[in-house]
């Protein structure tokens, strides 16, 4: 199997969500201290940092950031390998990651933002605010030769908190677990994870409304396409464009300003390359279901709630740690 490598590591060594706040508030950003003033084992670290060079020199990854924070200090932030080998570009600390399912934990807290605001109850029915999704329909009987299928009345709707706890009975589409979903999802042409095509997500969401479920809603864990759904009800209830309540409601006021669906023509030149290795060496992986250059290129307009976002160790570090604030990223802010 080809080994598809675009690593991001990072580490919090404590983690508690405590609480969300309706909206983040604008701090100063993480600070670095030396490991001793933070209670950490100097010792330990350098056996991190040992992991992560042999890593790299055993072909393993072609090259990753680390960072550790404890306490609301950066502790230790390393950079290893490269970022293309390629140009045989090195990996810097602030390259850029495409960050993948990393990115529904953002999309769930520009959910419960808005459910603080009280703009809807979790046991809604998505159907209150996307009507398409009025038919909730089950998978009856499937046609392996091409594709047909037949369905039956669901016993429930779907509810904003099934879509958020992935327990809607949405597929996933090509990474689906049933083949048979894999199949629908592409005969109806839905866009899954991120693409380089003109398309939106509101577009997408109402084309996946008509597709059968795996299960009732609530009656079963499926990893679904659900956040992409999510993204699109903050779009509906905001009258924002996803990225652009993301931007104003998190980013900026937590000075996270390396995390983008598309990055801007002046950091584009720090997006980490998607690699496989070929006969021992690491060379760009190859455009499949879908262009790995997506960041940077294409129409540019599908905000995937699910998948779609690019960012940095710290940035990313700085979201953790506003969990771990309360909702802040500085712990004297109110």
């Amino acid at each position: 199997m080809k080994k598809i490598i675009s690593v991001l590591v990072f580490a919090l060594t404590t983690l508690a969500v405590h609480a969300q706040t309706s909206s983040a508030i604008a701090s100063p950003p993480l600070t670095v201290a030396a490991s001793t003033d933070a209670g950490m084992s100097t010792e330990r670290l350098a056996k991190i940092d040992a992991m992560l060079k042999k890593a790299v020199s055993e072909n393993q990854v072609p090259g990753a950031v680390a960072l550790i924070a404890r306490n609301g200090k950066i502790i230790f932030h390393n950079a290893y390998g490269m970022a293309d080998n390629a140009s045989n570009k090195e990996m810097d600390k602030d390259a850029i990651f495409r960050i993948a399912s990393q990115t529904k934990a953002i999309t769930s807290t520009a959910v419960m933002m808005l459910w603080e605001e009280g703009k809807f109850r979790l046991d809604d029915p998505i159907s209150k605010y996307i009507p398409e999704f009025g038919n909730a329909q089950l998978l009856d009987t499937f046609n392996e030769a091409d594709s047909t299928y037949t369905t039956k009345s669901a016993e429930d709707q779907i509810s904003i908190r099934d879509l958020i706890t992935h327990t809607s009975g949405l597929g996933y589409g090509v990474i689906d677990s049933d083949e048979r979903f894999k199949k629908i999802y592409a005969k109806a042409e839905i866009t899954d994870l991120f693409t380089t095509e003109n398309i939106t997500i509101g577009e997408s969401v109402k084309k996946l409304a008509k597709l059968p479920l795996h299960h009732n809603p609530s009656d079963a864990y499926s990893y679904s396409e659900g956040l992409d759904v999510l993204g699109y009800l903050v779009e509906i209830i905001s009258g924002q464009a996803f990225d652009q309540f993301l931007r104003s409601r998190i980013f900026e006021p937590l000075g996270m300003n390396d995390t983008w669906f598309y990055l801007p023509k002046e950091k584009q030149d720090r997006l980490v390359s998607v690699q496989q290795i070929k006969d021992g060496k690491w060379e760009k992986y190859p455009k499949t279901f879908y262009d790995t250059d997506y960041p940077i290129k294409g129409a540019k307009r599908f905000f995937s709630g699910g998948a779609g976002l690019s960012s940095t160790a710290k940035d990313y570090a700085t979201f953790l740690q506003m969990y771990l604030n309360h909702g802040c990223i500085s712990t004297t802010a109110n």
